[in-house]
């Protein structure tokens, strides 16, 4: 039976105090992006979120094959950041973690502080940081923006991972020597990231190629450089 290895930390991972902590990293995050997320929403884009939120649920429930016994899904961060902006991405992806975890048992509710900081914050932090930095080259044609978009989710998933490690170097009682935890997690992590570009890529060309004034990343590029193929 395939079983998924992705993000989604569940109970008892992390002792008590290293569980406050992340609620605490996670708390002040997402309050920062609340504050932010305001000059990101209007009546255009406020819908756009929720339709991001949506999708990032729906794929979240749908595993795909990275290895024999081993599956993954999408984390969300970069597509989410791409499309509506680094701060209302991470609350879209925060709400879905959230709903996950309360009410479909997908996530610890101890560790969802820790699942919020690694995949709402490191995650969408890193993916639009990536798309931010390579955002010249994504501008030049349809398959430049699905390159970067790959990249980026690529990148978030890895370093959302890596968040995984960390918070399990601190506070981990799992049982399992950290060095194992490490190669275990980074190297699935790295495959499940081509999945993740994979569908981040094709949501967000074809995002663009219907709605380019949607795609945050293409705000303020010229009409005739986001449609060419």
């Amino acid at each position: 039976m395939t079983q998924p290895l992705a993000m989604h930390m569940s109970d008892g991972l992390l002792n008590a105090p290293t569980s406050l902590l992340f609620v605490a990293v996670a708390v002040a995050g997402v309050g920062l992006a609340l504050a932010k997320a305001r000059g990101d929403l209007d009546d255009r884009t406020a819908p756009m979120a929720g339709l991001v939120a949506a999708f990032v649920f729906a794929t979240q429930m749908l595993n795909f094959p990275v290895l024999p016994g081993v599956s993954g899904h999408l984390l969300g961060g970069a597509l989410a950041a791409i499309l509506v902006g680094p701060w209302v991405g991470a609350l879209c992806v925060s709400v879905v973690l959230v709903v996950q975890s309360l009410f479909f048992a997908d996530g610890g509710v101890t560790a969802l502080g820790a699942n919020i900081t690694n995949m709402a914050l490191i995650g969408t932090a890193a993916g639009y940081l990536t798309a931010l930095a390579l955002r010249r080259f994504a501008t030049r044609n349809k398959g430049a923006l699905a390159a970067v978009a790959f990249t980026s989710a690529l990148v978030n998933t890895v370093l959302a991972s890596a968040g995984f490690v960390l918070e399990y170097a601190i506070g981990g009682q799992g049982g399992v020597a950290l060095g194992t935890v490490a190669a275990a997690v980074l190297g699935v992590h790295v495959l499940i990231g081509v999945g993740e570009g994979l569908i981040t890529a094709v949501t967000v060309t074809a995002v663009a190629a219907a709605r380019p004034d949607l795609v945050h990343l293409l705000r303020g590029v010229p009409r005739e450089l986001e449609l060419r193929s």
